[in-house]
Order: structure tokens, then sequence, then C-alpha cells
């Protein structure tokens, strides 16, 4: 019994070593970097199994969802996108203002500054509701995929540009409107 159980190994061993040494001598030649919209794609996976990384990359599909990016000059703060987003990895703070304070590139009025406006892209599942819901379409899917990083936290990305001064001034800014706002009312 013994016996035939080493057989058994042994010969189990060696037709898992020829496979091995199959595979080394079929792969002389290293993959060829492809469009995956060719007809013939899947058909012509022979060679080495993986491109080397850093130096060739594989072709990635014009519709694929990665990285997110927001052109915050086209952001009206609405909140829809932290409101669609399944995950709630989209953090935003917006501070009122008296007065429009600008136009987008589409038109639309601006009347809230982003106090905050953060992606953590380690919680990011990559769905892409965020931009189907942007009315302005100032958050959009990036073709970048490979933002690797030691730290976790270094996976949120910060989208607003205001400084604490500027942010202290916009709330007293809108504190002050609805104080008067208030005085003018009890007149």
């Amino acid at each position: 019994m013994v016996l035939k159980t080493t057989i058994q190994g042994f010969l189990t061993a060696v037709k898992g070593l020829l496979l091995t040494v199959r595979h080394l001598f079929a792969a002389r030649k290293s993959r060829e970097s492809l469009d995956i919209r060719d007809d013939n794609y899947f058909e012509k996976q022979n060679g080495v199994a993986t491109v080397q990384f850093p130096k060739q990359k594989m072709p990635i599909p014009e519709v694929a969802r990665y990285q997110l990016e927001v052109e915050i000059d086209d952001c009206i703060v609405c909140d829809l996108c932290a409101k669609a987003c399944p995950v709630d990895c989209i953090d935003i703070i917006s501070i009122k203002s008296p007065q429009a304070i600008g136009n987008t590139s589409d038109g639309s009025v601006k009347r809230l500054y982003p106090e905050k406006f953060d992606i953590d892209m380690a919680k990011c599942m990559y769905c892409g509701l965020c931009t189907v819901v942007c009315p302005t379409e100032c958050i959009t899917m990036t073709n970048k995929y490979d933002r690797s990083t030691q730290k976790l936290t270094d996976l949120i990305y910060g989208f607003s540009e205001m400084t604490e001064e500027e942010i202290a001034q916009r709330k007293q800014e809108w504190t002050l409107f609805q104080a008067e706002k208030e005085a003018a009312k009890k007149k």
C-alpha cells in the first residue's frame, strides 16, 4: 500500500514537472501588446503569460472605469455625487454664498463654495454612479489605474482649493448676510 502511494506520488510529480518544462519551452517569445478591440484578441494569447509591467502596459479599453477626477471649477457643489455613492467615499461640505459666484463651463450658476471635496479611492468601488448623476459633468472617470501607495491615507484625494482663511471669510459673509436678512424681516 505504501509502495503504491509512493509510486503514484512520484508519477504525479513527474507529470507536473513535464507540464512545467513544456510551458517553459513554449514561452520563448514574449507576448505582444494587443488592442482588446481586435477580433483575434483572445486567439493570440501565446507566449509569456504577462507583460513586463513598468516598461510595457496592456492596452486599456476606452470605456474602462478607473480613478475619479474632479474639475472643481465646474462643480456647483450640489452633493448629488455623494448621495449617489453606495459606499460613501465622497465627502462634501459646502458654504452658501449671498450672491452668485460665477458660472461653470456649461453655463450653470454657482452659488456654493466647496469647503471640502474629498474622494477616498480606497473605498471607491468604481461603479461610476457619481459621474452619471453629476449635472455639470465635473466628476469623471479617467484612464489612470496605477496610483499605488504604501499609505492608505494617500488614496484620499482632496479637490477643494480653499484655504482656512477663505473658508472663515466665506462663512462670515454668509453669517452677515443672514443677520442682515433677519434684521430686514423685523423692520
